[in-house]
């Protein structure tokens, strides 16, 4: 059996990008192609790393289908828990550009995304077991068959390892807040690392203030809490006690939309590598704002190199 470093569940699709910033997708002519999907991006960031990745998830059987495939192998994703399902479209997600902190997205995930068609009885659990870290989200909570799958993943996992809960809420994707709140609380019960913005924890916890939602997430039983606080930076707390802050690095910002997985990727290897919470911090701080200086999302993610270089500069 292989032995992946990092395994991440949930969305895939294909974001189409304007090359025109400044305007609505009404006024846009061009659009750049990429893969897409916030799990998929995790893993992509976590294989730039040097990290043995793969990624569970579903697509159509069509045209975008096979681009996601070949999209992954090119970025070194592994692809073998990757499926097609039948009579439901690859998702399409359109942008618009407004720096320095508007970026509407549209989903296209209609009648029904295919990655929230991944079912329980189709997860490789050994591999699963033996994953260094395992990336979940929110979303894959919204809809069944997709909550089961991912619970059941969640639960497959030793309370000793790395079991990331992204908290990732979308309201498009949810009846209420109420509603992703009550199932997000239920996926943190087998987590050992949380990590969201500040709507995403008010939304999981109840709490938008940084150290008290950093706390509650802790009180749920996580042993990591990772909080976002945009311009503010990053905020961290571990079940010991200890309180990490990063500052926000300074980026000419070109779209913000993938910075949140490039933090997770490299988040992953930091923690996989063993680092102290302060050097994990400031390394997935400086990832993400690497990626907030570039249009794309996956085709974005940053070389180590390019990570350490930026984190020595702000230190200088």
């Amino acid at each position: 059996m292989t032995r992946f470093d990092v395994i991440t569940m949930g969305r895939v699709g294909v974001d189409l990008y304007p090359l025109q910033s400044g305007v609505g997708l009404d006024e846009v002519e061009t659009f750049a192609r990429f893969l897409g999907g916030s799990a998929t991006n995790v893993a992509v960031a976590a294989a730039r790393h040097g990290r043995r990745a793969a990624v569970i998830t579903r697509t159509g059987a069509d045209p975008f289908g096979r681009f996601v495939r070949r999209a992954l192998a090119e970025y070194g994703v592994d692809a073998r828990f990757v499926a097609d399902v039948a009579g439901l479209p690859t998702p399409v997600t359109f942008c618009e550009i407004f720096p320095p902190d508007d970026f509407p997205l549209y989903f296209y995930r209609f009648p029904k995304a295919p990655d929230l068609e991944i079912r329980a009885d189709e997860l490789d659990r050994p591999a699963i077991e033996a994953a260094g870290v395992l990336w979940t989200t929110v979303t894959g909570l919204c809809a069944e068959p997709s909550r089961t799958a991912t619970l059941a993943a969640l639960g497959a996992r030793s309370r000793a390892a790395l079991t990331v809960l992204d908290l990732d809420y979308r309201p498009m994707f949810w009846e209420s807040p109420d509603e992703a709140g009550r199932w997000a609380g239920e996926a943190l019960g087998h987590a050992t690392v949380a990590v969201g913005n500040l709507a995403e924890c008010e939304v999981a916890v109840g709490e938008r203030d940084p150290v008290r939602a950093a706390r509650a997430l802790l009180d749920r039983g996580v042993r990591l809490a990772v909080v976002k606080r945009g311009p503010d930076g990053v905020l961290a707390v571990d079940a010991d006690g200890r309180v990490v802050e990063a500052p926000p690095v300074p980026v000419e910002v070109a779209n913000g939309l993938g910075a949140g997985d490039a933090f997770g990727g490299a988040l992953c290897h930091g923690l996989l590598a063993g680092w102290a919470l302060p050097d994990v911090i400031a390394f997935a701080n400086a990832a993400g704002a690497i990626v907030a200086s570039r249009l794309a999302c996956s085709a974005a993610m940053p070389t180590p190199d390019e990570v350490h270089a930026l984190v020595k500069q702000v230190a200088s």
